[in-house]
């Protein structure tokens, strides 16, 4: 039996990259999936790939996290599509990044609004049917700079170690009603921001990692699987690093 056979997922900033893999995997595993994203047109074609590739059901849903009324109709979309929501992951995210002195405020908000705000407001509202049902995960993807920080990413780490905080208090709330909240925190990860990169900055990244490599996506998404399904009943509140050793 597939691990995620009758279940449906929501995915926000799936797409491409790793929100699209993440949508790729839960689909090939039995899962009705919706991809969220802030271009609809992307999401259209995202959702017509997988569906295509595994069989499985799948929409899109074009949506801005940051706007509450836009994280309302994504999970009412789903409901709608599917008739419930049992797995929420918190997956859209931006960069603006720069050096402390130089960053603008207007950046450091607007990371914080999709990174970190977006993921509260879309967990707010995913956990209100899950409550109700008494069943649910939420999967946040953080980041190992939200764990260890990163000069000129002031914003980002800020946003994904708020992610963290995040994941824990709603761990505790939502406990009582068996919705269990995790994070999965990626190093270094092959997407096509980092193929962007010089051969010289790539090597330099992969000498940082024990393992001397970066990742892939399909081992992030692998690592949201096992939270999504039923191997993991019994963890809530925790950060799963996929960072090759990166930070320990």
């Amino acid at each position: 039996m597939k691990r995620l056979e009758g279940k449906t997922a929501l995915i926000t900033g799936a797409a491409r990259g790793i929100g699209f893999e993440i949508a790729e995997v839960f689909a090939a595993e039995g899962a009705c999936v919706a991809i969220g994203d802030l271009s609809h047109e992307e999401a259209r074609t995202a959702a017509a790939a997988i569906t295509a590739k595994t069989g499985a059901k799948a929409i899109a849903i074009g949506m801005d996290v940051s706007k509450e009324e836009d994280c309302e109709t994504a999970v009412a979309e789903t409901e709608k599509a599917f008739g419930k929501i049992d797995i929420l992951v918190n997956n859209a995210g931006i960069t603006r990044d720069n050096l402390v002195l130089r960053m603008k405020a207007a950046d450091f908000e607007a990371v914080m609004d999709v990174n970190l705000k977006g993921a509260f407001l879309m967990a707010k509202a995913a956990a209100k049917p899950m409550l109700k049902a008494r069943t649910g995960r939420i999967i946040n993807i953080s980041s190992v700079v939200g764990q260890a920080g990163q000069a000129g990413q002031a914003n980002y780490s800020a946003s994904k170690a708020g992610l963290i905080g995040l994941t824990k208090s709603l761990a505790r709330e939502f406990a009582p009603r068996h919705v269990l909240v995790n994070a999965v925190a990626p190093g270094f990860i092959r997407t096509r921001m980092t193929e962007g990169l010089k051969d010289e900055a790539k090597l330099k990244i992969s000498e940082m990692i024990p393992l001397g490599r970066m990742g892939e996506p399909a081992e992030v998404a692998k690592a949201a699987l096992f939270l999504a399904g039923g191997d993991s009943a019994y963890i809530t509140g925790q950060v799963l690093s996929v960072n090759g050793g990166l930070y320990m």
